[in-house]
Formats: C-alpha cells, sequence, structure tokens
C-alpha cells in the first residue's frame, strides 16, 4: 500500500481540534495508549529539539523509545521513530490498513493528523517500547496526542502568538490551551515564557497539583559544549548542585535553552527510577540530531543555513544566530523565503532584514498540503520593501532552485545564503536533493 494514497485523501478534513474522534478510533483499536508510558511535550517552538534530545538520551541509556513528532520534512516515516530510526513505510503502511479496518461508516470521519497519531499509538504498544516522547501537533489540551491520563512529565517549552486562528487570539488564550496537557499531580517542566502566559500556567498547574520546574538556561562553557545546574526540588529529592556538562551538537543560543529543559526531565525520570547516567546524558546530548533546523549544508559549492523560521519567535532566534556568526564585521545576508499565506510576515520580516540583504520570494510547493495557501509573492515583496526599503535586492521566483541558482550565481563562496520561512520548503530543499 503506497502511504500517500492513504494519507492525502485525509487532508481534505483539515485541522479539526477536538478529542472525541482519537479516542473512539483508540478504543477501536484496543486503546493501545493506555500501554505507553509518555512524555508529552508542547511548545510554539523549541518542542521537536526537546524531543530529539530526550529520544537521544533515553535511547543511549538503552531504553526501548519511541518518539512521535511533526511535520515531516521528506517522508511520513519521520514522524514516527523507534530508538532513533525512522519506521519503515511497509511497517507504517500496515498500521494504516489496522487503523482503516476499526473506521465505522457511521463514525464522523477522522482528520489525517489523527489517523497517523492513532498508527504512532499502535506501533509503540505493538513495539513495547518502554517510554514514548509524544510532541504535540497543535495547541494542546485538544491535540489528537492528548490522551494519555499519566504522562511521566509533561514539559512546555515557550509560548508565543503562533496558531491563533485555532488556539485564540492573545498569548493568554494560548497558553491556556497548551496548558491543557497537563495532568493532575504530574510534573511538568517549563521554559521561559511571557508573563501573561505563564500566570496562566502556574495557575493550572496549582489548580492540579503539578510540581512545577522552570530550570534555568545552561551555559556555554566552549564551542559546542553546555554546563546545567541541577534543579531542586524537595518532593524529588534534587538536592545536589552538581554541575552537568554535555555536547551541544544543534546550533543556535535557544538550544542552551532547549536543552536545558530536556536535562530538567531526564532528572525527574531518574528520581522516578530510571536509570540514566550521567554517560547516557553526554553521549545522548552528543548524537542528538534534528534536520532542517539552522542545519548547515553545501549546495551548488556555496554553503546554504537552512532553517524553518515560520513564525516571530523563531526569526527572532535565527536572526540572533546569524548575528553570533560575525559580531565585529556583520556580511549582509542572501534570504530564500517562502511563507503560509496565514503567518505574522511583517513580524517575521521584521525580524529578518536588515539593510543591504538581499531577499529571493519563492512559493511553497503545496501540491501535497491542500488546505494550506503559500502567502502571494506580490504582497511579500511590497511588504518587504516598505519595511526595509535598504534591502540591496528583491526578486521573486517560480520556485526554490531557480531563486538558490539566482542567489548563489552573484554570490561568493563566503557569503551568507539561508534558506527559510517554513519546513515544508525545507523539506523541498531535501527532497529534491535526495533525487
Amino acid at each position: 500500500m503506497d502511504i500517500d494514497s492513504v494519507i492525502q485523501p485525509l487532508q481534505r478534513f483539515g485541522v479539526h481540534l477536538g478529542l472525541d474522534r482519537i479516542l473512539n478510533l483508540l478504543a477501536n483499536l484496543g486503546n493501545p495508549h493506555h500501554q505507553v508510558p509518555v512524555i508529552h511535550v508542547a511548545g510554539t517552538n523549541g518542542k521537536g529539539s526537546v524531543c530529539a534530545y530526550l529520544s537521544s538520551v533515553l535511547t543511549e541509556a538503552g531504553y526501548r523509545t519511541g518518539r512521535y513528532t511533526s511535520p515531516h520534512l521528506v517522508d511520513w516515516t519521520e514522524r514516527i521513530c523507534l530508538n532513533e530510526q525512522p519506521i519503515s513505510s511497509e511497517e507504517l503502511s500496515q498500521l494504516f490498513q489496522q487503523v482503516q479496518a476499526v473506521i465505522r461508516p457511521e463514525d464522523e470521519s477522522a482528520t489525517q493528523f489523527e489517523v497517523i497519531t492513532a498508527a504512532a499509538w499502535l506501533y509503540f504498544a505493538q513495539a513495547k517500547v518502554d517510554v514514548a516522547v509524544i510532541e504535540v501537533g497543535l495547541g494542546g489540551r485538544l491535540d489528537a496526542t492528548n490522551v494519555c491520563l499519566e504522562p511521566l512529565v509533561t514539559i512546555i517549552t515557550s509560548i508565543s502568538r503562533e496558531h491563533w486562528q485555532q488556539l485564540g487570539p492573545t498569548v493568554a488564550d494560548i497558553a491556556r490551551e497548551k496548558a491543557g496537557i497537563l495532568k493532575s499531580g504530574c510534573a511538568v517542566v517549563v521554559g521561559a515564557l511571557p508573563p501573561e502566559a505563564e500566570k496562566v500556567v502556574r495557575s493550572r498547574a496549582l489548580e492540579l497539583q503539578c510540581p512545577i520546574f522552570t530550570p534555568q538556561a545552561a551555559r556555554q562553557i566552549a564551542t559546542g559544549w553546555a554546563e546545567y545546574e541541577r534543579i531542586q526540588n524537595s518532593k524529588f529529592k534534587i538536592q545536589n548542585l552538581k554541575l552537568i556538562k554535555y555536547p551541544l551538537p544543534l546550533a543556535g543560543q535557544i538550544q542552551l535553552a532547549n536543552s536545558a529543559l530536556a536535562i530538567a526531565a531526564l532528572e525527574i525520570l531518574q528520581q522516578q527510577g530510571w536509570q540514566i547516567s550521567e554517560e547516557a546524558i553526554t553521549n545522548g546530548m552528543a548524537k542528538t540530531k534534528w534536520p532542517g533546523r539552522m542545519q548547515w549544508t553545501t549546495w551548488n559549492n556555496h554553503k546554504l543555513l537552512l532553517d524553518g523560521a515560520h513564525n516571530t519567535a523563531a526569526a527572532q532566534v535565527l536572526r540572533q544566530y546569524v548575528d553570533s556568526l560575525d559580531e565585529v564585521n556583520p556580511k549582509p545576508v542572501n534570504w530564500v523565503m517562502g511563507m503560509f499565506s496565514d503567518k505574522d510576515h511583517a513580524d517575521i520580516f521584521t525580524a529578518l532584514l536588515r539593510p543591504g540583504d538581499r531577499l529571493f520570494l519563492v512559493p511553497i510547493p503545496i501540491e501535497s498540503w491542500p488546505g494550506r495557501t503559500s502567502a502571494d509573492l506580490d504582497y511579500l515583496a511590497n511588504l518587504a520593501d516598505s519595511l526595509c526599503p535598504q534591502l540591496s535586492d528583491r526578486q521573486i521566483h517560480p520556485d526554490l532552485f531557480t531563486a538558490l541558482l539566482a542567489a548563489t550565481s552573484t554570490a561568493t563562496t563566503d557569503d551568507l545564503i539561508i534558506v527559510c520561512g517554513s519546513l515544508y520548503l525545507v523539506g523541498d530543499f531535501f527532497s529534491a536533493i535526495a533525487l
């Protein structure tokens, strides 16, 4: 069975938040989610890299570890991993057949995300994983992953204004949805949040009597190395202020915060009896991979930096990283960008663009994503001109690789070329170079 032939038609149901359909589907499958110990991770940005750290360390510690994330860059199989290895196409096709077999004609149609989420739960139960690291798809409270009653630990990485069309207009509204993953008495690790978001999350944690941990970001001690000070909490008897030093293979200052969240969660697991040695933490962190996020690669004899940067907060983090590359003599940037129509285009441009930069605008290939629309390129061009009139060049191109050819044809090998604006655009790059 071809995976796309099964999963793509379900896209027409789009985003349809709610738990009734997924719970009904899982019940028909024998409630596989009840058999899987879970670490549940929500947040606007950073949740994918936190999941990657956790999965890598737990695998290194010898645990049979599942990981479920979204979206994928190239292939659906990336979303469901066991011990850091993507599920095979054959296994995923078989899972889809099992899920489809229990969907009754009289049931409300499941969404695409609900079908693949049910398949992930089924796979992890059948594989008898020791733990599954589960990333929230959208929001939290009504997300299809939010069916675990007693997670080992929950994590909220960050909260900013993203997906407000579905989650509510304010940061507090969005925080309320993300805090929906908290469960009674279960520990929650929380990253640095805006005050209005932190108030909502803390209030919900207090209401549910959830121990709440807010670790400080790790400190960079050398290139590619970080140091983290252990958390203290009497309930979990974490009183040792021993410092943990570990490699940090993912780029960007934000990873000092993301890695600290992951290690805080691992500490909580240690206090619950999980055997996770310092060696496993060091080796697991070193082996962590999270493609398409501040990732350097080479194309046509030019270095490229790839990053999703699909919302304002992510764009700010990307710009911070770019500025850190050469603080004394910052170079103009060649931006190759595409964005979906439902993003904060003005805020993203404001975060990224500087006088002297060059901008190459492209559409996002949406053939595989019906229901999503690429932002109008003329509109983006006019917006960029108004926000940063000192751009040295601004061009519109019909596709990513035409734009890359234009950007590289007039750039030296040392010029900075960045592909960003959407993970789907980064995925398009990887898909093409894999052919």
